[in-house]
């Protein structure tokens, strides 16, 4: 889905074409008539949509500070999933990890919903993102991603957790906090899950070693969260699953953006080198 298709699925839903793009991956977001529009990228996420709906009701409910719905049930516009949301006011300040890890220590002290919320399934979308990128990328890249998805997959059920498993964020990184005037507030529900707390965690190990944030910040994540996933041994395993994960992830724009295919070059040639320490670019 590029960003004319997007336009289009906005119009038709009724809202105003010309809203502004605040992000494109695996939604299309807008603002729009004062709201945050979220546009699937295809039908298959329609489930996807309906579950952080039904996240944001039981954030809610138990008063974790969290975007909110603006409509509790999604539209299908088009064989697209469409959700509304309130606005929220602008941004005091970025993030920080420290802001992070406090709201993942109120979510991580929540017993499950009444609606069971799935395993993490970290891994699920790495077909489809490789289906997507196509003949864009090298088959035999592909196949190396496939061959390490299924062993991480493997390893990773087979983990003993040092914390009690339980509801996690999944995507668990500061671009997915906003500072407003109350606080904190999570967003982007959409990968909530209940599973080894420690996904949540091994996200920032992940930043400290691949994305360039500064040691000082993680030590500051690691202080307000009260433990440093790097001292279980399951953290590997975990980030392998989550590398090869974001390594996929990032194929499906290769059709269509350069920057995206050299990015996922990158990428797959450090885990081939399995170079622990290779910089790796937000995309």
């Amino acid at each position: 889905m590029d960003e004319s298709t997007a336009r289009d699925v906005l119009a038709a839903a009724g809202l105003a074409r010309e809203a502004a793009l605040l992000s494109l991956g695996e939604n299309a977001v807008f603002a729009a008539d004062g709201l945050v529009v979220k546009i699937g990228r295809d039908a298959e996420l329609l489930e996807r949509a309906e579950r952080e709906l039904a996240v944001a009701l039981w954030l809610a409910q138990t008063e974790v500070p969290a975007v909110r719905a603006a409509d509790p049930r999604p539209r299908m516009i088009d064989g697209h999933p469409v959700t509304l949301w309130h606005r929220l006011p602008d941004a005091l300040r970025p993030a920080e990890p420290a802001d992070l890890a406090a709201l993942l220590r109120a979510v991580h002290a929540l017993p499950g919903p009444d609606t069971p919320l799935p395993g993490r399934r970290l891994l699920d979308g790495v077909e489809r993102w490789l289906r997507l990128a196509g003949d864009a990328i090298d088959p035999a890249d592909a196949a190396f991603l496939r061959e390490r998805r299924d062993g991480f997959a493997t390893a990773a059920a087979a983990l003993t957790p040092h914390l009690p498993p339980g509801p996690i964020h999944g995507d668990a990184l500061p671009r997915n906090v906003h500072i407003g005037p109350s606080g904190p507030v999570l967003v982007d529900l959409e990968t909530f899950s209940s599973d080894l707390r420690e996904h949540d965690l091994v996200v920032m190990a992940l930043s400290r070693d691949r994305y360039g944030l500064p040691a000082q910040a993680y030590d500051e994540f690691t202080r307000a969260y009260g433990w440093d996933v790097r001292e279980w041994e399951g953290c590997t395993v975990l980030r392998g699953a989550r590398e090869t994960a974001s390594c996929a992830w990032v194929a499906q724009h290769a059709p269509s953006n350069p920057g995206a295919l050299a990015e996922f070059r990158r990428r797959v040639a450090s885990l081939r080198e399995g170079d622990p320490e290779v910089r790796w670019y937000p995309f």
